[in-house]
């Protein structure tokens, strides 16, 4: 794991194993700690030194694996050169630094006023190594490296990628913004997907390719099938007059010829209702996505409910992975 640690084996007079003495720094002592039986066995079952030096090895690895946060002192050129990168890059650019000065977040503000940020996370052999880059992207973030770059590089880098990303934020915002979206709650920047409201009990899923952010995305409806297969019929037939020129929202709602219900006029309450078996809208980070076929019902469940309550009937019927049964409020 790239890491030097020094320690001193005493062998006795008869150069027996077993009874060998292992001297090292507290440091090492500490990750050895819960590995000590360990070593005794392979103290004795190893027939020579060298062997043994291989064992530790292995040990110590995995030792470094299971342990947190394990700091190891670095040159002070890498402190020096550090510290030289984020003054020329700007300290108003730093929104985070640890105090071994391992881990940086850097802040950006995209063209449209966006906050993002990129977390750095450096090892000792930095600016030989790049650092791992953390970002919260639809798609896969990496720096091109060479051991001459700095941390001004990586930012140009980072900025040029939010730029190229501009047109898939646009259009998740303008839908986080003007419709009513189910799931995710809390949407990241790096979330592609978003279910959508369209009335009471009926919403579209739609998955939009952060690369084509204004092409048609993939879409999937939920709800009963007398409300689901009128509004998949429509997308089918006016698919030809999607028109990449305007917004990703707009293009639905001329396919579906429909409006979404707007967060700046209804509630949620208005078109989301609560399982009719458990009498929550959340279980467990999902919604009600099952409805009942009847247009004079159209209950909402949670897929688990319903599938518990449909198992535990006499009358239901199950068909490979599909459970065939009564709704639970009109025997339907």
């Amino acid at each position: 794991k790239g890491k030097d640690f020094h320690i001193r084996i005493l062998l006795p007079m008869d150069f027996e194993l077993k009874n060998t003495r292992i001297e090292c720094s507290w440091h090492l002592k500490k990750i050895l700690h819960g590995y000590r039986h360990i070593l005794k066995q392979r103290l004795h079952s190893c027939p020579d030194l060298v062997s043994f030096m291989v064992e530790l090895k292995t040990i110590l690895e995995i030792a470094l694996k299971n342990t947190q946060d394990l700091h190891i002192p670095r040159p002070p050129e890498y402190y020096s050169c550090l510290i030289r990168e984020i003054e020329i890059l700007g300290w108003n650019k730093v929104a985070y630094v640890d105090t071994g000065l391992t881990t940086i977040k850097l802040k950006a503000e995209d063209s449209c006023g966006r906050q993002h940020l990129i977390t750095l996370k450096l090892n000792a052999k930095y600016p030989t190594e790049p650092p791992d880059c953390l970002v919260d992207f639809p798609v896969q973030f990496s720096i091109s490296w060479m051991p001459q770059n700095s941390l001004m590089d990586i930012y140009n880098q980072f900025l040029a990628a939010l730029e190229s990303l501009k047109e898939f934020w646009n259009t998740m915002d303008e839908i986080d913004g003007k419709t009513w979206v189910l799931e995710p709650e809390n949407p990241t920047r790096s979330a592609t997907t978003r279910r959508i409201a369209i009335g009471n009990n009926v919403s579209v899923n739609i998955e939009v390719d952060p690369r084509h952010p204004n092409m048609l995305p993939e879409c999937y409806f939920l709800g009963a099938d007398h409300v689901v297969n009128p509004l998949r019929t429509k997308l089918n037939t006016n698919m030809h007059s999607w028109d990449p020129e305007i917004s990703l929202l707009q293009n639905l709602k001329d396919l579906l010829e429909i409006d979404f219900p707007s967060c700046a006029v209804l509630e949620k309450s208005d078109f989301a209702k609560d399982c009719g078996i458990c009498y929550a809208y959340r279980l467990n980070g999902t919604t009600p996505d099952q409805v009942c076929d009847d247009s004079r019902c159209g209950q909402p469940f949670h897929q688990a409910c319903l599938y518990e309550w449909l198992q535990g009937l006499p009358s239901s019927r199950q068909s490979f992975n599909v459970i065939f049964g009564e709704c639970p409020y009109c025997n339907k």
